[in-house]
């Protein structure tokens, strides 16, 4: 089987679930072509000098060797997947929004194959009338999020709020607001947001995290830096007791982590999140309403990509499942459930569905 690869490898999402494919490519004893995306980082990985070794074989070859007759898997957004480096591209993106527009239609009409991580999100591509569209589910990182011994506090439950930083999509800021609202300067319970985003400035980030609480402060909630390494956010994500997704995700990988780490979760049941969690693993809030994904930052109205909406959610619908959450762990601090994901969701598994469409 001969195929090349285009795809970032670097810290945030995009570049580890690239990393975490080609680990698995390695490992079945393929060579392809490597064309990174941007700037190759490897810093967050485990130092693995055979892997780094591999890699510069994949990509130093490539600018010599590849032919545009072979096939490619490229792992990228859409609104630059347009172009490849072979006339029969199989694609892996991910897309949150709801409004298709003529460009995202015409990307993947353009590509051989284009796989998300969705049902929602390939039923609605469908719905325009494109039979190239498939599903594909990513996977638990077991070598870069191995369990750990913690020591938990018995009298306090831990909650973590993750994601780079954004206020319409992944609903940060009313998480932020409604959390304060009950368990505000309440020694019984501590919020831990790990949600910095390398894309936005930080005074910028300050100042809305500074209007969504009031102005005030909360000696409970505790905004974490920039995390350089995985072994650095695995500590962060099993610190925790309850992990907290209420976005519109194409899958939500650091509340997918945690759960499958062993932690309970209060998470919206829509587009991404409905692939992995269910009423057993997690306490599901339903989604009761849609509003547009304009945030002047990151979507822009009128523009060739990213349009429409995202899932809204009733204010009560989720403190009472932060609730229910919160006796979950009382009861139990492991979600047994939510171990299950490591073996349900492996990259073996992933790797098999991408390699079918060549």
């Amino acid at each position: 089987m001969s195929f090349a690869l285009h795809l970032p490898i670097n810290s945030l999402s995009f570049g580890q679930t690239s990393v975490s494919l080609l680990r698995e490519i390695k490992k079945r004893g393929f060579e392809p072509c490597l064309f990174p995306i941007g700037q190759v980082d490897l810093s967050a990985q485990k130092v693995d000098q055979e892997f780094v070794d591999w890699l510069n074989v994949c990509v130093n070859k490539a600018g010599a060797r590849h032919s545009r007759k072979v096939p490619i898997i490229k792992l990228w957004h859409l609104n630059d997947s347009l172009s490849s480096y072979s006339d029969s591209q199989i694609l892996l993106s991910f897309y949150e929004c709801d409004a298709p527009t003529p460009q995202e239609l015409n990307t993947i009409k353009n590509n051989k194959v284009c796989f998300f991580t969705n049902k929602y999100t390939v039923n609605l591509f469908q719905n325009f009338g494109l039979d190239n569209v498939r599903l594909t589910h990513l996977s638990f990182d077991s070598l870069n999020f191995p369990p750990l011994s913690k020591n938990y506090l018995k009298d306090r439950i831990q909650m973590g709020l993750a994601g780079k930083f954004e206020f319409t999509r992944k609903q940060h800021l009313k998480v932020l607001r409604l959390w304060a609202s009950k368990f505000g300067n309440n020694p019984n319970f501590f919020l831990n947001c790990a949600i910095f985003n390398p894309f936005m400035k930080p005074e910028d980030q300050q100042r809305l995290l500074n209007e969504a609480l009031g102005g005030r402060r909360y000696f409970n909630i505790q905004f974490l830096g920039f995390m350089p390494t995985n072994e650095l956010y695995n500590d962060y994500l099993q610190s925790n007791d309850i992990i907290i997704g209420m976005g519109t995700e194409g899958w939500g990988l650091p509340e997918f982590k945690s759960v499958a780490l062993g932690k309970h979760a209060v998470l919206l049941n829509c587009a991404g999140y409905k692939e992995w969690a269910n009423n057993d693993n997690a306490v599901l809030v339903e989604p009761n309403h849609k509003f547009e994904a304009y945030d002047g930052l990151f979507f822009h109205r009128g523009q060739p990509y990213n349009q429409g909406n995202f899932f809204g959610f009733d204010d009560q619908a989720f403190l009472s499942a932060c609730d229910i959450a919160i006796e979950r762990t009382r009861k139990d601090r492991v979600n047994h459930n939510g171990l299950k994901l490591q073996g349900q969701f492996t990259v073996e598994k992933t790797v098999d569905t991408l390699l079918s469409a060549l």
